[in-house]
């Protein structure tokens, strides 16, 4: 990783060094892309940790060599089970242990008693607990680490990185492309479930970071490497609490300065802050001070996963501008109306299109029943693509309109097929065609499209209306242009987008 900076202050006063910096950034690099894992715990039979992310780095398909570690020995899927780390020949890059937590210490010693670069502990029992036996056990890592290994967790999920073929637990079937947007979380299962998110909804990561209680690297500092990390473009975060809060602070602001940063801070309530301390050992903090705090810093808070992925992927597919014209285009006044209403709170503009321009489109569009001011209604939902591709680039000639809002009622199609007879929804709803002239459209108006997909259609005899939203959202995102389940959504995650530009201007 090449890095800009010469030094940075840490928290408490003090410099340190560029070739410190690098030194400590090429380690966690090395853990990003390890050629060798010893997993200590696998069980030859049964369920256990050990067995569970060994199998998922073998489905997923990592590249490198594993090596299955656990006192007992035996095989698992026709490879050798070593009794210890100290009994594997070769040079272990990474280490994933998942051992009772008496056991972590011992096995992290080994591990750094082979010049192992980085281990990720999935184990619990630390300092979660609140118990003086599992505190004294984090204790015993944090004095191992300083030694010279560098760790993730306790009490985490691990690490996915799909260009290396690093995955969590569990994470077997996660995708493989790797692409700009990165997570680092206190939480192992909303890791989880935000790179399952991220594969239907289109978002690529460059890295997923479940850190836990966080002993060694964490939040803070995790945030600094990604800062200078080439392949990662947008930051995503769940917090529940922070080791210093000066130092984080510092940090996230001089990261907002240079990546969009989206947060998720878990622990802000009285029942929440008492949850956060139990998961992970961490302290929530007042509501009124952290989100004071995080706008300062000119990140966006969101309150769920839904919304973080809506934002994410907003920032990674359209240019980094800020968006303040809408165009509005959909099969129906009321739909049109509702959207008007709906930019409104979110400081999006829906004005009028140019008289020229309405009269061209009125030439295009169906009648009766449609209109051409913006929003346009094209009066029914069976209009040809090509008809959309013509409306799209009219309304990209007018200054005020900045992007394009499609809405499709693919559902409806549902209905025709029933008239049509013995033929299957795929074949007659045209959603290739729309990708294609959708992105034809953004390419020659140079303005971003969203397309929002509403499904009301959800019985048992409607799976294949699923099927085909499913694929449609796939081919808009593989073409850089979002889908959303709703305008209030879409309009959402185009104004965090243009908060943070306007103050990056």
């Amino acid at each position: 990783m090449v890095l800009t900076i010469n030094l940075y202050q840490k928290a408490g006063g003090g410099f340190l060094a560029t070739e410190n910096i690098l030194q400590e950034f090429a380690d966690i690099d090395r853990i990003f892309d390890p050629k060798s894992i010893a997993i200590i715990g696998v069980s030859s039979e049964g369920p256990g940790f050990g067995r569970s992310i060994f199998i998922s780095h073998r489905s997923i398909g990592y590249e490198g060599k594993l090596y299955p570690v656990n006192k007992r020995g035996g095989s698992i899927e026709g490879m050798k089970i070593y009794s210890s780390i100290e009994a594997i020949p070769d040079k272990i890059d990474f280490a994933i242990i998942a051992v009772p937590a008496h056991l972590v210490p011992s096995a992290l010693e080994a591990c750094r008693s082979k010049g192992v670069v980085g281990a990720e502990i999935l184990s619990s029992g630390f300092s979660e607990t609140g118990t003086p036996e599992g505190i004294a056990l984090e204790e015993e890592l944090k004095t191992i680490a300083k030694k010279g290994i560098r760790l993730i967790g306790p009490n985490c999920f691990g690490i996915y990185c799909p260009k290396s073929g690093l995955t969590m637990l569990p994470g077997p079937d996660l995708s493989r492309k790797p692409g700009s947007v990165a997570l680092i979380s206190q939480s192992g299962g909303l890791s989880v479930d935000f790179g399952y998110i991220g594969k239907w909804r289109g978002i690529h990561f460059s890295k997923i970071i479940s850190f836990g209680n966080g002993c060694d690297l964490r939040e803070t500092e995790m945030l600094r490497y990604l800062r200078h990390d080439p392949e990662t473009r947008v930051i995503c975060m769940y917090i529940e609490g922070v080791s210093d809060g000066r130092d984080f602070f510092t940090a996230l602001k001089e990261v907002a300065a240079e990546k969009p940063v989206i947060i998720i801070k878990g622990g802000l309530s009285e029942s929440g802050s008492r949850a956060a301390a139990s998961h992970t050992a961490s302290l929530g903090g007042n509501k009124a001070i952290w989100e004071a705090a995080l706008r300062q810093c000119h990140v966006t808070q969101v309150e769920n996963l839904e919304e973080m992925s809506d934002v994410a992927l907003t920032f990674s597919l359209l240019p980094p501008r800020e968006y303040k014209g809408c165009a509005v285009m959909g099969g129906g006044g009321a739909l049109g109306i509702a959207a008007a209403d709906t930019a409104e709170p979110y400081g999006i503009k829906v004005p009028s299109l140019r008289k020229d321009l309405q009269e061209a489109i009125l030439e295009v569009l169906p009648k009766p029943g449609s209109s051409a001011t913006n929003p346009v209604d094209i009066a029914n939902p069976y209009v040809s693509p090509k008809y959309i591709r013509e409306i799209l680039l009219y309304a990209s000639q007018d200054e005020n309109i900045d992007f394009h809002i499609v809405i499709q009622l693919l559902y409806h199609y549902k209905a025709l097929q029933l008239n049509l007879g013995n033929v299957k929804l795929g074949e007659i709803t045209p959603y290739k065609e729309l990708a294609k002239v959708c992105r034809e459209a953004m390419d020659i108006g140079k303005k971003p499209v969203m397309l929002i997909l509403p499904n009301i259609r959800r019985d048992e005899d409607d799976l294949e209306i699923e099927k085909v939203n499913r694929e449609t959202r796939r081919l808009f995102t593989e073409a850089g242009m979002p889908v959303f389940d709703s305008v209030k959504n879409a309009f959402n995650a185009v104004a965090s987008i243009s908060r943070y530009y306007r103050y990056r201007r």
